[in-house]
Formats: C-alpha cells, structure tokens, sequence
C-alpha cells in the first residue's frame, strides 16, 4: 500500500483534506476509533496514515512513508540533507507563513541583521552573556544568523508562545513563523527587515527512499488526478 502522511489535526488538516476532494480523492479519519488512521476514496492501493505536521517530515525522509503533506518549514528544519530526502511535488496554496527575525520595537536602531550583530557585541560585553534568540528552528536560525555573519547570540529552545519570551525576560530576539503579523504586533515586536529566513507553505512531498515499486500502479493513479510531475523520482 501506498501510505499517504497527513497532519492528524486541526486547519492544515481541513484544508489537506479539502485540497484532495477537490481533485477527486476523498481522505475521511477512521471510524473505528483508530485515532491515526483513516481511509482514501477514489484510488485503490492507498493507505491514509494521520501524523503531526513535524513527525511527517521525520517518516518522509525515513522512507516508512512514501508521500506526506507538511510545511516546507518542517521539512528544512527537521531533514539534515532535506533536497536528497525529499522531493517537492506540489505547493498546495495553504498554510502560508514566514520564518522570521523579530526583535522589541523599541531597539529604534536595530533593523536589520547588521545592526542586531553589533547589539549583541554590545550586549555580551555588558551583561557578560551572549544575547538570546528564542526559537525552534535551531537548524535554519543557525544557518541564517551565519550568512549574516552573527556570532554573539544563542539559542534558547521555545516550542510555543516565542513571541512572549522577550516580555517574560527568558530572550532578548525571537526566530518564528508569521501570518498575518498580528501577533508580534501584539507583542510590541518588530521583523528585521533582511527578509524572512524562509517562505513556507503547505507542500506535498515524497520521499526518495521509500520503496516504490510494489506502489507504482497507486502513484502513477495518483499523479493523473493531482497532475504531478513525478519525473525526479
């Protein structure tokens, strides 16, 4: 069976689920009381398999799921060789959001990333500390604040509420995902305005190293129905 990963819950789920009805597939949650599982109506030879969006990327990239539909966020963060692992097949037109650098409003001359490396030189050599930037994207923090050339910061682990940790004294600069902005806005924040780190949006992937052969029938069916382009696997 051809296992399909879909986020177990919530918005992403709805609009997954809603994104293959449109195009003649129809994913229902199991009625049987099996939270996780679930059925796939209008192609044979597919087994619908509920994850969270951030286990998807984890079985995608182990091969023990061949397609999963997650944010192109999760994928780059959670892969360490995401464009070996993984092959994009289709953007799906959902759950945009940005990850970004967000820092106090009041830092009235920090705006990009050049001015928040000398304010962190400046902030280690007064408090004795490296400046703090809360978030859960360690990876693609990493990478970024080194094309930028920062050195004197760390990271401080935040799996919700990023945005409250600069008020609650825990970090002095936040790294998250933005809608609409509202919320940062709430939180009397501010994006550094070198452009976001990493534009994301729900994106149906598969993976390269699961075995393919015995579902190959199931995913060329697929692939008429969702018009996928499946020349990369």
């Amino acid at each position: 069976m051809l296992k399909l990963g879909v986020p177990s819950k919530g918005r992403l789920q709805a609009d997954t689920f809603r994104w293959f009805s449109d195009r003649g597939i129809v994913l229902r949650r199991s009625d049987d009381g099996r939270e996780y599982a679930g059925a796939v109506e209008g192609v044979d030879g597919v087994e619908l398999v509920l994850l969270s969006a951030g286990e998807i990327p984890r079985e995608l990239g182990a091969g023990r799921i061949h397609l999963g539909v997650t944010g192109l966020d999760m994928v780059r963060e959670k892969l360490p060789d995401p464009d070996r692992q993984v092959l994009a097949l289709a953007e799906l037109g959902f759950g945009f959001a940005d990850l970004i650098v967000a820092v106090p409003k009041f830092w009235i001359d920090v705006d990009c990333m050049d001015d928040l490396d000398a304010v962190a030189a400046t902030f280690r050599a007064t408090h004795g500390h490296r400046l703090r930037v809360a978030t859960k994207y360690h990876k693609l923090v990493r990478a970024f604040f080194q094309k930028h050339a920062v050195a004197d910061y760390r990271i401080v682990d935040s799996q919700g509420a990023t945005e409250g940790t600069i008020k609650n004294l825990t970090a002095e600069a936040i790294a998250d995902i933005t809608t609409s902005g509202a919320t940062l806005e709430a939180n009397h924040l501010k994006v550094l305005g070198d452009g976001p780190i990493l534009k994301s949006q729900a994106t149906l992937f598969a993976a390269r190293d699961a075995d393919w052969d015995a579902v190959r029938p199931a995913l060329q069916t697929l692939a008429t129905k969702l018009n996928l382009d499946l020349s990369g696997l």
